[in-house]
C-alpha cells in the first residue's frame, strides 16, 4: 500500500513539476530586470533621456510585478512599465492620477497623426494641467489602449509577452 501511495505522489509531483518550473516565463513575484528589456532610445524621433523614478513611481514599483522606467524628450514625460505576466497592477494612467488628487476628465480614445490609438485624458490639480495618453503594445505587433482589452487578450494566450504601457504626459 505505502509503495502505490509513494507511486502515485511521484506521478503526481513529476505532472506538476512543468506547472511550477515554466520554461521562459517568470514566476509571478520575479522582478523583470530592466537592463535586459529593450526600452526606447527616441520616441517620434526625438532621443529619450533616462530619468531617476519619482518617489511615487518608487513606491508603486515596490510591489510591480515588472519594471518601470520614466524618461523624458525634453518636452515630455514618459513612463513605461513592463511586464511578462498578466496582472491587474498595470492599471491605467487614469486610476494613478485620481490617487493622487487629480481631477480626471474621461478617457477616450484618440488616433495619432502615425495612426496608432491610445487613450487620453486631461488631469487638474490646482494650478496643474496635464494631457495624458497612453498605450500597451507587445514585441509582435499588438497594441491595445485600453487596459482591460490587454487584460484579457493576455488572459486568454492571443498575444506574447512582453508587454509595455507607455504614458506619455505633457502639457495642455
Amino acid at each position: 500500500m505505502r509503495t502505490k501511495i509513494l507511486f502515485a505522489s511521484l506521478v503526481l509531483l513529476a505532472a506538476l513539476l512543468p506547472v511550477w518550473f515554466r520554461t521562459g516565463q517568470p514566476p509571478l513575484n520575479r522582478r523583470l530586470e530592466g537592463n535586459d528589456l529593450p526600452w526606447p532610445i527616441t520616441f517620434e524621433g526625438q532621443p529619450l533621456r533616462r530619468l531617476p523614478l519619482s518617489a511615487v513611481d518608487r513606491r508603486f514599483a515596490d510591489r510591480f510585478p515588472g519594471h518601470i522606467a520614466r524618461f523624458t524628450d525634453g518636452r515630455r514625460i514618459l513612463i513605461m512599465r513592463a511586464v511578462q505576466e498578466p496582472t491587474p497592477m498595470l492599471h491605467s494612467a487614469a486610476v494613478c492620477f485620481r490617487g493622487l488628487g487629480y481631477a480626471v476628465e474621461a478617457p477616450h480614445a484618440v488616433r495619432d497623426a502615425e495612426g496608432l490609438t491610445w487613450t487620453c485624458f486631461h488631469a487638474q490639480q490646482a494650478d496643474r494641467a496635464f494631457l495624458v495618453c497612453e498605450r500597451i503594445y507587445d514585441t509582435i505587433g499588438g497594441a491595445w489602449y485600453d487596459v482591460p482589452s490587454w487584460y484579457w487578450a493576455a488572459m486568454l494566450g492571443r498575444t506574447k509577452s512582453p508587454w509595455y504601457a507607455l504614458t506619455v504626459v505633457s502639457q495642455p
